[in-house]
């Protein structure tokens, strides 16, 4: 079978495409056919610099797939061949609190990835795909849908509820259409006006441009009569969690998130309004669980911004680091 893997740290040109031995799958595990897996940023920060995150090489990238069952092994309980799933991010983390073993099992990571053509996986780490959704838009959810799910069902957001979305990536976009569902208002920010005008397309009730108005939490706070929102989807990371916790109302909570942006924080703000902040790293086999219920209920369609053939994955890379998407990247297989 062909797989993409990590060698060394020369970056998106370096990963290799090779022709591996086909996994057999043993007790408990099923064999997938790939069809389809999305890009994250952390997939690209792991292929840019394995190194700096203690990976050892080679390693198949990316933690999203979704595909069918074409094999099952000894023990197979959950699963049958020809059944649709979608592998977890953790296979280990099937519900409650994450745990430090939990941890190890990150795909595309600590453990290996899924951009190959078969993988081999335990059945406990695997969801079924929901019956209405394409692969391509079912390769979306393993890590941005879930963490965005985690983010907001740990804030407590309800209907009414205003939650605050920075730019218009994976996290953002799917955040904005689980909102819509759960029927909390969204203030989204963005560079680009015509992906604002988007934005509003798919139900978001206020939009910022954040290039025009750099203290863009002045504007948050004056569009929420200066209470602030319920609940902020932070993807920025050090260097926007100053301005999200301002915009955040007292008693209201932030969801950690992204390390798109360095910076320096002062914690105080945080005491002083009584806020809660949780760091969120994806989420458990329940949560995406139920999270497919939700978005099924809904009949929701995650967001694909473009699709790349398993031969020029690389571009797809390419294209996430140009940061010019809206939604997914998806490659097919």
């Amino acid at each position: 079978m062909k797989a993409y893997q990590i060698n060394s740290d020369d970056g998106i040109d370096a990963l290799a495409l090779r022709d591996i031995d086909t996994p057999r799958p043993g007790p408990y595990e099923v064999l997938i056919r790939v069809r389809a897996s999305s890009i994250n940023y952390r997939d690209l920060l792991t292929v840019e610099n394995p190194s700096a995150r203690n990976l050892p090489i080679p390693r198949i990238p990316n933690s999203d797939s979704a595909g069918e069952i074409v094999e099952v092994g000894a023990n197979v309980t959950r699963f049958k061949v020809g059944d649709r799933v979608c592998a977890t991010f953790f296979e280990s983390w099937l519900d409650g609190e994450i745990t430090a073993s939990d941890m190890t099992t990150a795909r595309g990571g600590t453990a290996e990835g899924m951009l190959a053509e078969y993988r081999a996986v335990h059945e406990n780490g695997l969801v079924a795909t929901p019956a209405y959704m394409s692969d391509i838009e079912a390769a979306t959810l393993p890590c941005a849908a879930v963490t965005a799910w985690n983010s907001l069902t740990r804030g407590g957001v309800r209907a009414g509820n205003t939650v605050l979305l920075l730019g218009t990536g994976g996290v953002s976009i799917i955040a904005l259409q689980l909102c819509k569902a759960l029927g909390a208002r969204v203030v989204i920010t963005s560079s680009s006006e015509e992906k604002l005008a988007r934005v509003c397309r798919l139900g978001a009730w206020q939009t910022v441009n954040y290039r025009k108005n750099p203290e863009w939490q002045d504007e948050v706070l004056d569009i929420t009569d200066g209470h602030g929102v319920d609940h902020t989807v932070e993807v920025g990371g050090p260097g926007t969690l100053q301005k999200s916790i301002a915009a955040t109302r007292v008693g209201g909570s932030i969801g950690l998130i992204g390390v798109l942006a360095l910076g320096q924080i002062d914690p105080l703000p945080i005491l002083m309004k009584s806020q809660r902040l949780h760091g969120i790293y994806v989420g458990s086999r329940q949560m995406f669980e139920d999270m497919n219920q939700a978005l099924s209920v809904h009949e929701v369609n995650p967001v694909v911004d473009a699709t790349f053939a398993f031969d020029d994955a690389r571009e797809a890379y390419r294209s996430m680091r140009a940061a010019d998407h809206f939604g997914k990247l998806v490659i097919t297989l």
